[in-house]
């Protein structure tokens, strides 16, 4: 009989995350569903999962930037399924200020959430999954993957980091049978982001090549295909999600006013 797939998802219990977790819940994975705040939301997410999906979901509290508490949670991921095939670093915050505002305390928990963060999972579970020859990561990155974001620079230096961590980490963990991907979402709606601008539906889509914004389910999609058997060639890449938002240069003139010449 085969085994049943496993997979740890930080900061699953909302947004991104849970949907993330959710989606895998429901093409057969055993989900650990990784939490820091609102254990309560965690716990229910991973009760609704087991009914729904008939999975085995469990609920962890872990700061994801202190190594004693990933180490905890790995043990306890390891007791409960014995074997861990997936890993996707979802876990991130953010410091909305200019960047000749930020305080040394607001850089240093945006970096040791969203890039020591991933390096601890991604350590922990590379050990786990040398073991059994085989594995896969998914990094959650972001837009400021590629481009500065105003206002945000802890934010866009944390994710410039998961990129390049997860090409050093494809390279060196290739050998061991484990992959290691980033997938970077564009303009997404979740409740954050509905919050953080009234009108960001509009705004983003406008922007955006496609002409809507990305949906949960998007980024859900990509981190499922990247961990599965079809993506088993694919490894240190960065899968932009983001409708070729980031793709687009910005010209000056708008595409009904540049005109193409006939020449060359």
């Amino acid at each position: 009989m085969d085994k049943k797939p496993t997979a740890l998802v930080t900061g699953a219990n909302s947004g991104i995350g849970q949907v993330i977790a959710t989606r895998l819940a429901q093409s057969g994975y055993d989900v650990a569903i990784n939490f820091k705040v609102n254990g309560t939301i965690a716990d229910n997410i991973a009760r609704q999962l087991q009914q729904q999906y008939g999975t085995v979901a469990i609920s962890i509290h872990a700061d994801v930037g202190n190594r004693k508490e990933v180490d905890e949670m790995f043990r306890t991921v390891i007791d409960r399924f014995g074997y861990l095939d997936a890993l996707v670093n979802n876990a991130a915050i953010q410091v909305w200020k200019p960047l000749l505002e930020v305080q040394d305390s607001e850089w240093d928990l945006v970096l040791n959430t969203n890039l020591k963060g991933c390096f601890l999972c991604t350590q922990r579970a590379a050990h786990h999954m040398k073991q059994q020859g085989s594995g896969a990561i998914v990094n959650i990155g972001s837009g400021c993957n590629k481009v500065p974001f105003p206002r945000l620079a802890p934010y866009t230096v944390s994710k410039g980091g998961i990129e390049m961590l997860t090409r050093c980490a494809a390279v060196e963990f290739g050998p061991l049978g484990i992959r290691v991907n980033c997938v970077a979402p564009g303009a997404i709606d979740t409740e954050r982001t509905r919050g953080d601008q009234a009108d960001f539906a509009e705004t983003w889509a406008a922007l955006t090549p496609l002409r809507r914004i990305g949906t949960p389910d998007d980024i859900a999609s990509a981190v499922e295909f990247l961990l599965s058997d079809r993506a088993s060639f694919i490894s240190g890449q960065t899968l932009w999600v983001d409708g070729g938002l980031f793709t687009q240069a910005p010209w000056p003139t708008s595409d009904t006013d540049f005109k193409v010449s006939g020449e060359g």
